[in-house]
């Protein structure tokens, strides 16, 4: 039996003879959280507090008694440390979300060993090969572990990698290629657990993780949109930023239709809100800020976004009525 929401039984106890009694106890049971919910919430809440703030204090007492340390000793203990947790993650038998939470704690703490080690040797390698070697060395845990805050930890070096490359190595690099890249690269892992959730049964990708992809693609083009609008002259005839306008339209089209079939309020937020600054930020450009032009585009916003607010309330209102 499918498990009823709470538009659905308002709907029912609207159209019907139920007693207020009833609607109470099935919300009780199908809707409010329950003692067993919050229990486990809290448990896994205050593991993971346990293990940031494990981490954070192994970082401090490196950056304390960095000075005391010889150099062994402070590349053993944070080796020893995450052989200790991998090999307790792999052969306990605890609950997979706490294996899970100290397997993303012990990813982080692999960050702190390339630190420890470049600190200790000088490599003089780049920023880049930091974040590099980081993102390499979790692969792997990250595919085996499937978890979603681990998902945004890699995710995150990669970006970071990426973003640093382009700083250091790469400086001919476009600001509208690096920004066309990103959203590519925040592309494809968007695409791959959407279309996972819908294909498989065992695993839903978190929504948090699908919306803070989103709003990474939407802010890269949005980026990208604004540096070619704004420094025309120079990047307009850049051809990455035809292949970033032919993505951000075929993604924000794709985005809009999905947001409304879905019901989804934050798809059609950020979504029109890029548009709106993309088109504000092009109209003051190509007018060299006149006063006539300020104006016009101050009502352009306003009326903009009350027709986004207009339509997420009657979003919420075909919602409820379903």
């Amino acid at each position: 039996m499918t498990k009823l929401k709470r538009e659905d039984i308002h709907l029912i106890s609207r159209h019907s003879n139920w007693s207020e009694e009833g609607v109470q106890t099935t919300l009780k049971k199908s809707v409010y959280t329950d003692v067993t919910t919050w229990h486990t919430f809290l448990r896994l809440f205050f593991i993971s507090l346990g293990i940031g703030f494990t981490v954070a204090g192994i970082l401090f007492f490196f950056a304390y008694n960095w000075a005391d340390l010889h150099k062994f000793i402070k590349i053993g203990l944070i080796e020893g440390l995450i052989i200790i947790l991998t090999i307790y993650v792999v052969f306990s038998k605890i609950k997979p979300d706490i294996k899970n939470i100290i397997l993303t704690g012990t990813s982080i703490l692999v960050g702190v060993l390339f630190a420890v080690f470049g600190q200790v040797y000088q490599t003089g390698a780049n920023a880049y090969d930091f974040f590099l070697g980081w993102t390499m060395a979790i692969t792997v845990w990250a595919i085996i572990a499937n978890y979603g805050p681990l998902w945004l930890v890699y995710l995150l070096l990669i970006n970071t990698t990426i973003f640093l490359y382009a700083e250091q190595v790469a400086q001919d690099w476009s600001f509208i290629f690096v920004c066309t890249l990103l959203f590519v690269v925040n592309a494809i892992p968007f695409v791959a657990f959407l279309l996972s959730s819908k294909l498989s049964k065992t695993y839903q990708a978190p929504i948090w993780l699908l919306n803070i992809l989103v709003l990474a693609m939407v802010s890269f083009a949005t980026l990208g949109i604004l540096n070619a609008i704004v420094d025309r002259y120079n990047d307009y005839y850049d051809p990455f930023f035809f292949v970033l306008l032919f993505l951000t339209i075929a993604a924000y089209s794709i985005g809009m239709y999905y947001g409304q079939k879905q019901k989804n309020g934050f798809y059609l937020s950020v979504i029109p809100l890029s548009i709106i600054i993309i088109i504000a930020t092009f109209m003051i450009n190509t007018t060299e800020g006149d006063g006539g032009v300020l104006l016009l585009v101050s009502l352009f916003i306003i009326i903009s976004i009350t027709f986004v607010i207009k339509n997420l309330i009657n979003l919420q209102k075909k919602k409820t009525d379903a």
